[in-house]
């Protein structure tokens, strides 16, 4: 078996959008003095789908979300000649070639989330050779089934807040992510906001959920000390992404000054980025996503590296590809969850692009058995409402 073609489109979607609030999600951009929407420079409202062919007709598929015409035009020009005519089943080595081929300019972000699209269509392919869910080629199912925290407690209104979390408590989840709305330049009404935030949520779900908060890197180091003992009293399962993903050492410092459990990852990449993590002690659990860190020849051994060091892995925005490494660890003990719902920034139109994915029943994930690669199709029910680029 050999790889005939690679096929990079990009899908931008052009249907209805529900803007997010204001506010909804402290971040990065807080930092600078924009006196608009901070949040409104992140929406992605496409999405990079790779379709790979042997020449005995199995198809895989991959995917990436970050920047997607520029990731389309590194698989294009730069991944693909690296594959085609080589054999799926040399995973690593072709992982290598691409890492290795390109790490003069990439190592990091859109050329590491290009990469990791190729791989995961190459993982795709392998499960459906052999009739097997990629899972099953990880080392299989650690788990009778995965539970899943709730994580779209966007912040907005607060009645909205807990009317929201009241409805899925009432679905059986017994934990959420909430998202503060305010960083160091809202000053102490945004404090006051982020606090009472926390407690509305607190007081719906109260002491038996898990409830875990994230800043999406929207604070600095300084905020974050402040913030620290201010919020140890709600009982976080953990923080997420206080500080930029650059400021390691910030990450470090944060992790020694509270027993809040500091949380990152999604914006990290490769085996070697993980290991300066852990080796500095700088998160209590990792928060890779598969589509982004390297694909599943990456993360499968940053799951190693983790359970070797007692670090939980729970991976950034559920999706298939991660739902199969977690199945397959013990280092990974939840898998993040969103259900479907309309556009609003990004992350759910991998459901309006693919089929497949698991709903939650009780705050759990099943995958079946019987599936082969990720168990991912295409979703044609939608095709109307994208612009589509070969």
């Amino acid at each position: 078996m050999k790889i005939k073609s690679v096929r990079a489109r990009v899908f931008e979607w052009k249907g209805k959008t529900v803007p997010p609030q204001a506010n909804f999600c402290s971040n990065a951009m807080d930092a600078l003095y924009d006196r608009g929407d901070s949040m409104k420079t992140f929406r992605f409202h496409g999405w990079t789908v790779v379709e790979i062919e042997t020449d005995d007709g199995i198809v895989g598929l991959g995917n990436v979300a970050l920047a997607p015409h520029i990731a389309k035009a590194i698989i294009d020009q730069y991944l693909a000649p690296l594959v085609v005519g080589q054999d799926p089943w040399d995973y690593e080595y072709l992982w290598q070639r691409m890492y290795r081929s390109t790490l003069a300019w990439g190592r990091k972000g859109v050329a590491m989330a290009a990469i990791s699209a190729v791989d995961l269509a190459i993982w795709d392919i392998l499960g459906k050779s052999v009739n097997k869910p990629v899972f099953k080629l990880l080392g299989g199912r650690t788990k009778e089934r995965i539970p899943c925290y709730y994580s779209k407690l966007y912040r907005g209104d607060l009645k909205a807040m807990q009317e929201e979390a009241q409805t899925f408590l009432d679905q059986g989840f017994t934990a959420f992510k909430m998202r503060f709305g305010y960083g160091p330049n809202h000053g102490t009404r945004g404090v006051a906001e982020n606090l009472k935030s926390v407690e509305a949520v607190r007081e719906v779900i109260g002491y038996e959920s898990d409830l875990m908060l994230e800043c999406y890197m929207g604070w600095d180091l300084d905020y974050a000390r402040r913030m620290l003992p201010r919020l140890e009293k709600f009982e976080p399962r953990w923080l997420e992404e206080p500080v930029i993903a650059d400021d390691v050492d910030g990450y470090a410092e944060l992790s020694r000054l509270s027993a809040i459990p500091i949380s990152g990852g999604e914006h990290e990449f490769t085996l070697h980025g993980f290991r300066q993590l852990l080796d500095k002690k700088a998160v209590s659990v990792v928060q890779y996503d598969t589509n982004r860190v390297g694909g599943i020849t990456a993360a499968h051994k940053i799951n190693a590296l983790c359970e070797a060091h007692s670090i939980p892995v729970i991976p950034h925005a559920g999706q298939m590809h991660n739902y199969h490494l977690t199945m397959s660890t013990l280092a990974s003990p939840m898998s993040e969850y969103f259900p479907q719902f309309d556009v609003e920034v990004g992350n759910e139109l991998f459901y309006y692009i693919f089929k497949g994915e698991p709903v939650a029943k009780d705050g759990f994930l099943q995958l079946d058995d019987t599936l082969p690669g990720l168990g991912l199709t295409l979703n044609t029910d939608y095709l109307d409402q994208f612009q589509i680029s070969e």
